[in-house]
């Protein structure tokens, strides 16, 4: 090989390249990825070609705004910002048998009612698809159907039909000829997502895409799927549980963050407009180890509840599992009590969850979880009707959150009628740091200053606390 030639490398997630094989991709971090993309001579200097439109000044641009159609799922619209833009392109991910074949084919019927709708499946047979319809209720007149696996077929049916609104179902099962591999593969799926993509802009058909995850969660295939892609929705729920949660991770025409809650049961799906209590036990009395907050998903307040069970082991390593929460995040909780709070819970099992299949991210339920395990720790209950509000901090502080007015609205709508939340969170001041009080036994803390009281509504009490030995007196 001359000098001249070189061999380069292109890694199959996201297309980064270099001149020497590595195990491990230098920009997605991917192991395995990197494979050799053939021979280049030296550096080809690019020339000079037709362009599709002439540049124009920034300020001559026609800003004339594609307007969202609403797919008849007020949930689905809700997350998607109002609806399908035409043109725009939707990954919409989730586990298997969760729901989404459900889900946009009931949202397709709908569209149906007015504009033509084509559906491509290539995981099932016509057939199998019609009878799921039919459970469902979802047969229209424009609501066509196809069952493909190859690209070029796809494209020829996009080109009869004439439709508004294409749904592919999945993109992984759809090859094309010119690309090497099999379907669903790295390059497979570059190759047809960029086609798809790009008759979705030329035609101005909104479409959706079906796409797979792999055993920790994450979409499947390259990750330059997410980028080609305007929005992506993640299909999540317990798959023992009725209940789903579509969420917006990423959206170009709407915010992201949103969350849309169904119900899938026998007869379909269907959006369930308050969510709020799917996530919050009704306990008879006070039950030690549990404790409710309120999360922000998008912008609806949710309340939910953590539980946390604790017990001595004589295992050497005990264990730290945890459902429906950041387990880093957990870990970070219990290191604080220990450390702050002089726990003794380095030789016991903990255990901590969520109600009903939630997952909550936010950090305002890190004084809920610390409550809970406190009340676990010590087998005594917390107050009832109290819910929790607050980030932690790694030196025990309590730290506002947004949107407290909201979230405190929403408890007192469902019920509750006490709050403990960071100092100045009313007032949005900066939380301060006190120092520890003498005796710091998790059982029996009682030192640092009193919670003090902010009026909010009548009947519903809200104490503020600067950090966790205020709030654990508190409950006390």
């Amino acid at each position: 090989m001359t000098k001249a030639q070189k061999t380069a490398y292109r890694c199959g997630e996201c297309g980064w390249t270099t001149l020497k094989w590595v195990g491990r991709c230098g920009e997605c971090q991917a192991w395995g990825t990197v494979e050799e993309a053939g021979s280049r001579q030296g550096v080809h200097v690019a020339k000079g070609g037709a362009v599709t439109a002439p540049a124009v000044p920034i300020g001559q641009v026609s800003a004339e705004v594609a307007h969202a159609r609403p797919t008849g799922v007020g949930e689905l619209d809700r997350v998607l910002g109002g609806g399908l833009v035409p043109g725009a392109v939707v990954l919409v991910a989730g586990e298997p048998g969760i729901g989404k074949s459900t889900l946009l084919l009931e949202a397709a019927a709908r569209m149906a009612e007015h504009e033509t709708v084509l559906y491509v499946t290539g995981e099932e047979s016509a057939s199998q698809v019609r009878m799921r319809a039919d459970r469902i209720g979802a047969i229209e007149d424009e609501l066509y159907l196809a069952a493909e696996t190859d690209l070029s077929a796809l494209v020829t049916h996009v080109e009869k039909v004439q439709p508004r609104v294409l749904i592919v179902d999945s993109v992984q099962t759809i090859g094309s000829a010119d690309a090497t591999g099999i379907p669903g593969g790295v390059t497979q799926v570059r190759e047809v997502a960029g086609n798809l993509v790009r008759l979705a802009k030329e035609r101005g058909m909104a479409t959706v895409l079906v796409g797979h995850v792999t055993k920790d969660g994450s979409i499947a295939g390259p990750r330059v799927l997410e980028h080609l892609v305007d929005v992506v929705l993640q299909f999540e729920g317990d798959r023992n549980s009725r209940l789903r949660m579509v969420r917006a991770i990423k959206n170009r025409f709407g915010p992201i963050e949103e969350v849309g809650c169904f119900d899938l049961h026998e007869r379909g799906i269907t959006g369930i407009t308050d969510p709020s209590g799917l996530f919050v036990s009704r306990h008879p009395e006070p039950v030690a180890g549990t404790c409710v907050t309120v999360t922000i998903e998008g912008t609806r307040p949710i309340p939910a509840e953590l539980q946390a069970l604790v017990g001595p082991t004589e295992a050497p390593q005990p264990r730290r599992t945890s459902s429906g929460l950041d387990s880093y995040r957990v870990a970070m909780i219990l290191a604080v009590m220990e450390r702050r709070l002089n726990a003794r819970i380095g030789k016991c099992d903990v255990f901590t969850a969520t109600v009903g299949g939630i997952r909550l991210t936010d950090p305002a339920v890190d004084l809920a979880l610390l409550l809970s395990v406190v009340s676990a720790a010590g087998d005594t209950a917390l107050p009832p009707g109290l819910i929790a509000l607050g980030e932690v901090g790694l030196a025990g502080e309590l730290r506002p959150v947004r949107d407290v007015r909201r979230r405190l609205a929403e408890a007192a709508r469902l019920g509750f009628t006490r709050a403990l939340v960071p100092a100045g969170s009313m007032a949005g001041d900066t939380p301060r740091l006190n120092a520890p009080p003498a005796r710091g036994d998790l059982v029996a803390v009682r030192g640092g200053a009193a919670a003090s009281s902010v009026n909010f509504a009548p009947g519903f009490d809200v104490s503020e606390a600067e950090n966790v030995w205020d709030a654990i007196a508190h409950v006390r």
